[in-house]
């Protein structure tokens, strides 16, 4: 099967501080891969530059089959993406700002409308079709993101924790939406630091730690060097093993029996 994604030893350092240090990986059509990794890890900086938003110092990005130095832009219209922090419009409505994303995938007006109110009306918002964002709950506005990630029918997707203040109920139907893209031989990136989450809806899970892999395969194979959860396979290859001492240390700076000088 040919590859969608391919790394090949790329690294990229901002000021003298090495965050991606020869980072090699492959991604194939109808995976979903979780990437995680501590903060700082080099994350987002991997997909800003797969998004073409950032340039890589040295090593290669392959893109469905082609290498991502000197293509256009064409390619970006077959990803869908989700960031961690996303900038809405608030002065538009949730109708005008499905529009204006649409549009610049080449989409026509009738198409966006349609299926971007039929995809709000799943997602049991579509009462606030023409509200303007401003208005929109926290896990609303994550509807519209995940929304606009779609309305394209991309072949690969970068959600960087998409499941942000949804409730439980809309946390299930968007794995089952994640299955279903699985099912239509869609890719999904999926980043996230809820690791059940992770652990549940991965084909693979590719760990970062300090701008390295340092874990590359399915659960149940790398569960076998650390007999436990992901979480617990996370903290061994991630060296943190302190969170019991720093929670105790907290809760007694709590209640004022241990003191820092500011």
């Amino acid at each position: 099967m040919d590859k969608i994604l391919e790394m090949r030893e790329v690294t990229k350092s901002f000021g003298g501080n090495n965050v991606l240090k020869g980072v090699n990986f492959a991604v194939y059509p109808g995976e979903i891969i979780g990437y995680i990794g501590p903060n700082g890890a080099g994350k987002s900086t991997t997909v800003k530059m797969i998004l073409g938003l950032l340039q890589q110092d040295s090593g290669e990005i392959m893109i469905f089959g082609e290498s991502l130095s000197g293509m256009g832009d064409t390619y970006k219209g077959r990803i869908g993406y989700v960031p961690e922090n996303a900038e809405l419009y608030d002065t538009l409505s949730a109708e005008e700002y499905l529009l204006f994303v649409g549009r610049l995938y080449g989409l026509e007006e009738e198409v966006i409308r349609r299926k971007s109110f039929a995809m709000m009306k799943i997602l049991g918002i579509e009462a606030a079709y023409q509200n303007r964002l401003s208005s929109f709950s926290k896990g609303m506005r994550q509807k519209v993101l995940i929304i606009s990630s779609l309305l394209h029918n991309p072949d690969i997707l970068f959600w960087d924790e998409p499941l942000n203040g949804l409730d439980a109920n809309s946390v299930q139907i968007i794995k089952e939406i994640l299955s279903e893209l699985k099912n239509d031989g869609k890719t999904v990136f999926y980043s996230s630091h809820i690791m059940d989450t992770v652990e549940k809806l991965s084909d693979r899970i590719i760990i970062l730690n300090e701008g390295r892999v340092v874990a590359d395969g399915h659960f149940d194979e790398l569960q076998k060097e650390a007999d436990g959860t992901l979480e617990q396979l996370f903290n061994q290859l991630t060296g943190f093993n302190e969170y019991e001492e720093l929670a105790s240390a907290f809760v007694s700076a709590m209640k004022g029996e241990i003191t820092y000088d500011a």
